[in-house]
């Protein structure tokens, strides 16, 4: 069977403290409406880090100071080209991100829904089981 070379996306694990709970943000994507975290494709001129920040700008409007220093995990998935094409492997490194604002004006403002939940309630909102693993060890 023929294997294809994973490519690699970088993905922002949003977060802020309710009280003495930790709550995350997750995101709906574009084409589905599933729920996710911010994730996109790293960019030229940034860091995996600094990539993942700027996702977590452009599709939930989240503003931080504080640039993530290591991934805490990373989860794979199946990527979909289009309708009936092929699905593209994509490994995709997760960076904690700890929510100081939260915009109501951001670039995909009008294309996403967005709700903070529990890492738990998370875990069961998402698809992909490694990032159900990384949202249950928060």
């Amino acid at each position: 069977m023929l294997q294809r070379p994973r490519r690699l996306q970088v993905a922002a694990l949003c977060y802020r403290r309710a009280g003495a709970e930790k709550q995350v943000l997750l995101v709906t994507s574009r084409g589905t409406g599933r729920w996710i975290i911010p994730k996109g494709w790293p960019m030229r001129g940034k860091d995996s880090a600094g990539a993942a920040l700027q996702e977590a700008w452009e599709e939930a409007g989240v503003r931080s100071r504080n640039v993530p220093k290591a991934a805490i995990g990373s989860y794979t998935y199946e990527k979909m080209q289009d309708a009936g094409g092929w699905g593209v492997p994509v490994e995709t490194l997760v960076y904690p991100v700890k929510v100081e604002e939260l915009a109501e004006d951001f670039p995909e403002a009008s294309e996403r829904r967005r709700k903070w939940v529990s890492p738990t309630e998370a875990a069961s909102m998402v698809q992909e089981p490694e990032l159900q693993e990384i949202l249950r060890g928060l």
